[in-house]
């Protein structure tokens, strides 16, 4: 394995990793706090750094079913949320390639 660059964001309050603690996007980033994850409360980002994503799957979520991936911390590899995948023919354009960050595990 070769050697990990983080990126760190300036700003009064960042969300980061609950695990390792890296950065991965900053209050001013949030679209929307009315999303579910697996352990809990989700918030929807424009913008997340210091991720990589899994394979993309057909998942069944609140909304109905949504094509999306997880998203792991690069530090630590600890799943922090998901992704929504663009589909051709999708037409919800809010939720296209965003992330949804967990806040159930964090402080």
């Amino acid at each position: 394995m070769g050697i990990i660059f983080q990126s760190y964001l300036s700003g009064d309050r960042i969300y980061c990793c609950s695990s390792c603690r890296a950065h991965l996007t900053r209050h001013e980033d949030i679209i929307s706090k009315t999303f579910n994850g697996r352990h809990g409360r989700a918030y929807l980002f424009n913008n997340v750094i210091n991720v990589s994503t899994g394979p993309a799957e057909e998942r069944n979520l609140m909304t109905g079913l949504h094509r999306v991936c997880d998203i792991m911390c690069n530090v630590c590899q600890t799943v922090v949320g998901w992704k929504y995948v663009r589909e051709p023919c999708t037409r919800k354009p809010v939720t296209s390639m965003r992330r949804c960050v967990s806040t159930g595990r964090g402080r």
